[in-house]
């Protein structure tokens, strides 16, 4: 037969909207930007999609391009009239258009509070950031645009303060690498080096820390506190990182549960990644560490959901609705019994017949079937006078005739429709559950961000107990003293047997400004330059450090140039 497919576009992907796990690295935000300038201000807006993480910004355009290069922002939407402007600025970055109307603070505003289902966006602290704002709602209408409008994960927004955060530029990125090693893929850069998370969440958080290193020593010891406890109680540590991993990749997982497109066997998965929030936070709240115990505390108990997906589901769903069995037996009573004549056709049709003998008193009586009039029962003519009354003629043959009952019809219209039937009520229980997992939505993104900052902190406390790794000493001075300090990525690619040569740092803002360094090539000058910027930025996003002993006040920008021809990880 031949039919005819209606075709339309369902969605658009670009490089910044990407939900499929074959088009994202696991490891990193795949961010979508939104950009708008006025004079000297720029604001911007990241969002990942995948995630459902959106965050603004609003300070010089130095900064904005400080943030687009250390978040790796994959695509930038911005108004037409600045594209031109903007791809000079940024040839590195995929740019798409909007019309002027779209970066209207009046209309972002509104845009925004309706994905937000707010009346105002106070409670998001973001309204001192007028052009960030624009870039923000434009982005909604970017995605409106791209046929993505059911986005229930995109339900927070926070800002990024320029002043809340260490300051690097692109060049100290680089010459630091970061993020990447400047030998290509041979080489080994810092994250390599510091990713041993558990899960791909906490893989991304640590990026965004590397990216955006805080000051506030409060935060900083708090961290230092998990950190310590973590590197002291290994056992606790391996569990918790167990537990974790089992938690997988649930804010990715949930962003195709906002958008109604998750499959039965990951909506199985969810429910076992759920299984492990209880223990994590049991562990957390036994640890007697007061970060620890808040964190645990923030981590919500889900077991009724949980059970319910467990309840609904079969123990092995199949890849999707239609390719097989996807809700349990017992859910449903009217599913059962279609599957039951959908699949057991063959053992009702031989039971009906062996009734319908002893009934009757006819032997050689039969059922069969034909595409004119469907199921039959045929009777030989010598027992024509043996037929019950109710049973309708149908077909006369030379020795036999053909005869249907209500209840062998009732069956065929049973059995004929049992599987588009099975399909819908199948489609119908799973729909329901999705929706029923929509509710949960903010919830769950918010208790993943707390196991996100369990992992990278039990990350560190691996790292600090295998590598030898202090406690950094952070106080509001203007010294920095570094004991022993080692280059963290180096020390790791030393041959067996060899030891890394530590050195000494003693800077202040009196008595020791400035240091100069000389000796021949390849004696370790940029090596004791990069590791004393690393030491620092390591101490500011939470980790203990390579070093006997570190006392520093805190930083509030790094810069370095460093011999671009250098290789560090050589």
């Amino acid at each position: 037969q031949s039919k005819l497919v209606k075709r339309g576009i369902t969605e658009i992907l670009t490089p910044g909207i990407a939900f499929g796990e074959g088009m994202l690295d696991q490891k990193e935000h795949n961010y979508l930007a939104g950009l708008c300038f006025e004079g000297e201000e720029a604001g911007v807006a990241f969002l990942d999609v995948s995630t459902g993480t959106f965050q603004l910004a609003q300070g010089s355009p130095e900064y904005v391009s400080s943030l687009m290069s250390s978040l790796h922002a994959r695509e930038i939407v911005a108004c037409s009239d600045s594209v031109r402007m903007i791809r000079e600025k940024f040839p590195d970055f995929y740019v798409s258009s909007l019309d002027e109307w779209a970066f209207v603070y009046d209309a972002a505003y509104e845009k925004l509070c309706r994905q937000f289902g707010t009346t105002s966006l106070k409670g998001f602290a973001v309204e001192k950031f007028p052009l960030a704002v624009c870039s923000a709602g434009a982005l909604i209408v970017y995605l409106e645009r791209t046929q993505h409008t059911r986005l229930r994960n995109i339900c927070s927004l926070s800002r990024i303060d320029e002043g809340k955060f260490v300051w690097m530029d692109r060049f100290t990125f680089r010459n630091l690498e970061i993020f990447q090693s400047n030998a290509g893929k041979d080489g080994v850069s810092l994250v390599d080096v510091l990713d041993r998370c558990s899960s791909p969440m906490g893989a991304r958080l640590l990026r965004q820390w590397l990216a955006m290193p805080v000051m506030d020593i409060d935060e900083l010891n708090a961290r230092y506190d998990a950190v310590q406890y973590f590197k002291e109680n290994p056992e606790e540590r391996e569990t918790i990182r167990q537990d974790i991993s089992q938690v997988g990749d649930m804010e990715r997982a949930m962003s195709r549960v906002a958008t109604g497109k998750i499959h039965p066997r990951e909506a199985l998965g969810l429910s076992r990644s759920l299984s492990r929030f209880v223990p994590i936070r049991e562990l957390c709240e036994a640890s007697g560490v007061e970060v620890l115990c808040s964190l645990g505390r923030s981590v919500k108990d889900f077991t009724r959901l949980e059970t319910r997906i467990r309840q609904i589901l079969c123990e092995e769903p199949a890849a999707l609705v239609g390719k097989g069995d996807v809700i349990a037996a017992g859910v449903d009573r009217e599913l059962d019994e279609l599957r039951e004549i959908s699949r057991g056709g063959k053992e009702f049709l031989q039971e009906m017949q062996r009734r319908e003998i002893e009934r009757t008193g006819i032997n050689s009586l039969k059922i069969g079937y034909n595409n004119v009039f469907g199921y039959y029962i045929e009777v030989r003519n010598m027992y024509r006078e043996q037929v019950p009354a109710e049973w309708i003629r149908k077909q006369t043959l030379v020795s036999a005739e053909r005869y249907i009952t209500r209840e062998l019809k009732e069956y065929e219209e049973k059995i004929l429709t049992a599987e588009d039937r099975i399909y819908a009520i199948e489609s119908g229980i799973y729909a329901n559950l999705i929706a029923e997992m929509q509710g949960y939505v903010k919830d769950i993104q918010k208790s993943c961000a707390v196991i996100s900052k369990l992992d990278v902190l039990s990350d560190f406390g691996l790292l600090a107990d295998e590598r030898g790794y202090c406690r950094a000493v952070v106080n509001k001075g203007n010294g920095l003293e570094i004991k022993e300090g080692r280059h963290p990525v180096i020390e790791t690619l030393m041959e067996p047997g060899q030891e890394y040569v530590p050195n000494d740092i003693s800077l202040d803002s009196n008595s020791n400004q400035i240091i100069i360094l000389t000796g021949p090539n390849m004696a370790g000058k940029s090596a004791l330059l990069r590791q004393t910027a690393l030491i620092v930025l390591m101490a500011q996003i939470g980790s203990f450090v390579p070093a006997k002993s570190v006392e520093m006040g805190y930083f509030d920008k790094i810069f370095t140039r460093v011999g671009a021809t250098d290789n560090i990880s050589r």
